[in-house]
């Protein structure tokens, strides 16, 4: 396909926040997975005729031909959710773990955050506890944290899934299964890149089956990603920044890819973002690592993707201004009514769309 083609509706585009918003009834955002990852339902786009088809995630498989490639993001989810107490008051606390500064101390957030203060100890569990260290700037804390054993096998036993907060639920233990990809390795992330939840192990042979390379890149999606944009002028937010690394052997496969003329395709908008961080103006990706704060919103020239698999994005988050930017703003805010009207199950335990 043709990347350099322009999808934008408006001679002179120019969005404000209030055009990224659309009605959603509630009983649409998903609470729960599908038992079957990829028979969840997909919307299929075409920017070139503008047609919309409904077809079932697995039949995704006819519309790879030999040579193209599907970029997929490996990053892990970790069960960033701490649930403990003071150890003198015993009053409840929470912790989000948000980043890993160094070995043992984290940056996290926590409720309540006006009764935790320097000092305080909370315990997890008789092997697992941390003592607040610091102060952030954004109203955070800085811990240290204290485990006899493995870090991420202690955290796996007393932490929990750090479901996204319009699922409306505790995580369950099977949580820790349904929100994560199949070829999640590298762990970092506090959310699922969710648009690779759809895939099994079966499809993914079955599109290797067709001739198709696999490239896996990473970058550890951030609790920023549920951040919304408080401004009106979008060009004026501010974008999360995230780590991500591009190993040389993905380089490798999305070049080649380019050089034999055929297609790319990204799964999610994490992968969107590095590969247009990454790329030169000749449309190269090369081997390297660092954190990428790229906000992508129409009007953009994408250099990188021919085609884009998606879920349904929260009104007026960064996610649905890139895909927007992607599909043409205009067919896509279409796009969401015709998934309202259909019924399709929203944002990241929900339903899938291509764009082509």
């Amino acid at each position: 396909m043709d990347i350099s083609k322009n999808y934008f509706d408006d001679d002179n585009p120019r969005y404000r926040l209030s055009d990224f918003d659309y009605k959603l009834p509630e009983k649409l955002i998903a609470q729960y997975p599908l038992e079957e990852r990829d028979k969840c339902r997909l919307m299929v786009l075409n920017r070139e005729t503008r047609d919309i088809q409904h077809l079932i995630f697995r039949d995704i498989v006819e519309f790879f031909q030999p040579g193209d490639c599907l970029v997929l993001n490996n990053t892990r989810v970790f069960s960033a959710r701490l649930l403990g107490k003071k150890d003198k008051t015993g009053a409840k606390v929470e912790v989000f773990l948000l980043r890993n500064l160094e070995n043992g101390i984290w940056e996290v957030m926590v409720k309540p955050a006006r009764k935790v203060r320097l000092g305080n100890k909370i315990i997890f569990s008789d092997t697992f506890y941390c003592d607040i260290i610091d102060n952030t700037v954004s109203g955070g804390r800085i811990i240290e944290i204290h485990c006899n054993g493995d870090f991420l096998e202690e955290l796996d036993k007393v932490g929990k899934t750090p479901l996204p907060p319009y699922i409306k639920r505790e995580a369950e233990e099977k949580d820790k299964q349904y929100y994560q990809t199949v070829y999640a390795k590298e762990t970092g992330a506090v959310a699922a890149p969710t648009a690779g939840l759809h895939f099994t192990e079966e499809l993914l042979e079955q599109i290797r089956n067709k001739g198709v390379k696999i490239a896996f890149l990473t970058l550890h999606v951030g609790l920023g990603t549920f951040r919304p944009v408080q401004v009106d002028d979008i060009s004026r937010h501010q974008m999360h920044s995230e780590y991500y690394k591009v190993p040389e052997e993905a380089a490798h496969i999305i070049n080649e890819t380019r050089e034999q003329g055929k297609d790319i395709f990204a799964v999610g908008t994490t992968c969107v973002r590095v590969l247009e961080t990454v790329a030169d103006r000749n449309g190269k990706m090369r081997a390297c690592e660092g954190w990428t704060d790229k906000f992508i919103y129409p009007p953009y020239q994408f250099r990188m993707v021919d085609h884009l698999i998606t879920n349904f994005h929260l009104p007026q988050s960064t996610l649905l201004m890139l895909t927007s930017a992607f599909a043409g703003h205009e067919f896509l805010m279409e796009a969401y009514k015709v998934a309202v009207k259909e019924k399709y199950r929203f944002f990241s335990y929900g339903d899938s769309m291509l764009i082509l």
